[in-house]
């Protein structure tokens, strides 16, 4: 609850040169300097009071900051402007989205006619109500992994057709089409109007960014507002349009406010740009930048051919004077020589080799020779086997009546033993059959 603690009471006797109603009339009216003053009169008779709240917008420029302060239970907001030498006594640092306490005195600017509240001291009371939701979902959303790098899809280099949502006639809609077609003149927009605050911001841009990406000409969203209050970007944090955009097919730029301005939109979105103009620079390349580039890089290609095919040319320029090449044939004859003395120390060696296996193979025929049986029988020796094969070596192996065959150097006998012949047998050592 807001709580007023007036210094002095007002209600003293206006300035002589107040403008009285009976001094004003259409044949006579009254001048808007005098009409101010009057104002500004009343106003500086009016003492400071403490006030409690919640900072909904706090701007720096030159020192000084002015912002707007919020009822805590109503919609009602009070501007107020606070001097760089009262910030310098703040222990306190205050940002968007706090609960303040802070003692105001009526300010009135006469040349503007313009209204506010200057702000003596101010000090931090806590996180405000929309601040703290504002917190928790960035805190849930991160837990989710809606804020990862690695789920934010690339923007592509050069797009054919940008899908744009933005109000309709404003600033940022010719901010981003003025600045992409001086970059780039051939690129082409298809633009959905929706409001940018209120309560037809969500829906609206639900349903535009819906449109878009069913669109498959449309390369890349850019989702764009002006400037504004914290209170007025609070569309472009609700949870329903952050997931939309995290659930896109199209990659998505969010290019909200200003540098200082900040939703929630811009930690989802694939591509966070700090005004729409920014947001033309990133999404459309500059047609005389990459045209310079395609300039430096054939530059490039060409010296470093250049340079390779000399350093080629050198190099068999260098091999061909050298002898080898230079006279080929020299190689050969060379090695001519070196050749017959190879080929004829070869044919050496394998005559070599052949007389002395001839010689090995003589010995080896003479060896075998020697112990063939033929030869034994050429000798005039013969060999008896019985019937079955068997060879006779005992004279008691082929009793009387057994049928021999004798075998000689040419042809067998077919005979029957007689019997064992005494020792007393022929000198020649032969069997009597």
């Amino acid at each position: 609850m807001t709580t007023f603690r007036p210094e002095t009471v007002p209600g003293q006797a206006p300035p002589p040169d107040a403008v009285h109603p009976r001094d004003s009339r259409s044949e006579a009216p009254t001048s808007v300097s005098r009409l101010n003053e009057t104002i500004n009169g009343f106003v500086q008779r009016w003492g400071s009071v403490w006030v409690e709240g919640e900072v909904t917008s706090w701007n720096l420029r030159g020192g000084a900051v002015y912002g707007r302060l919020k009822d805590l239970g109503t919609d009602a907001t009070l501007s107020f402007r606070l001097w760089s030498s009262v910030r310098a006594r703040m222990s306190d640092a205050i940002r968007v989205g706090d609960r303040v306490v802070a003692c105001v005195k009526a300010d009135y600017y006469v040349k503007g006619g313009d209204f506010t509240f200057a702000v003596s001291q101010m000090r931090h009371a806590g996180l405000g109500d929309q601040l703290e939701r504002l917190e928790r979902l960035r805190a849930q959303l991160r837990r989710e992994g809606l804020f990862d790098p690695s789920r934010k899809k690339p923007i592509p280099f050069l797009p054919q057709c940008i899908g744009l949502v933005t109000g309709e006639r404003s600033d940022a809609e010719k901010d981003v089409h003025r600045n992409a077609e001086l970059r780039w003149p051939q690129v082409r927009f298809r633009t959905v109007h929706a409001a940018v605050q209120g309560d037809r911001c969500v829906p609206e841009t639900l349903a535009a960014l819906k449109k878009l990406d069913a669109d498959p000409e449309v390369d890349v969203i850019i989702i764009a507002r002006g400037g504004g209050d914290p209170q007025a970007l609070l569309g472009f944090s609700d949870e329903r349009l952050l997931r939309a955009v995290a659930a896109t097919l199209t990659p998505v730029v969010s290019a909200i406010g200003h540098e200082n301005d900040h939703p929630l939109l811009d930690d989802v979105a694939d591509l966070r740009a700090s005004t729409p103009t920014d947001a033309a620079k990133r999404v459309v390349p500059d047609v005389g930048e990459q045209r310079a580039l395609v300039g430096q890089l054939r530059a490039r290609l060409t010296m470093r051919l250049t340079t390779r095919v000399g350093h080629d040319m050198a190099q068999l320029e260098q091999l061909r004077s050298r002898p080898v090449l230079r006279e080929p044939e020299s190689l050969l004859s060379g090695r001519t020589h070196d050749l017959f003395l190879l080929a004829a120390r070869g044919r050496e060696v394998v005559d070599r080799r052949m007389d002395v296996q001839a010689r090995r193979v003589a010995e080896l025929r003479a060896t075998l020779r020697a112990l063939s049986p033929g030869a034994t029988l050429a000798r005039g020796y013969a060999i008896a086997h019985t019937g079955d094969g068997r060879i006779l070596r005992d004279a008691g192996q082929a009793p009387a009546g057994t049928p021999l065959t004798v075998t000689l150097e040419r042809g067998s006998l077919a005979a029957t033993s007689d019997g064992e012949v005494p020792e007393s047998a022929p000198a020649d050592g032969g069997t009597k059959l």
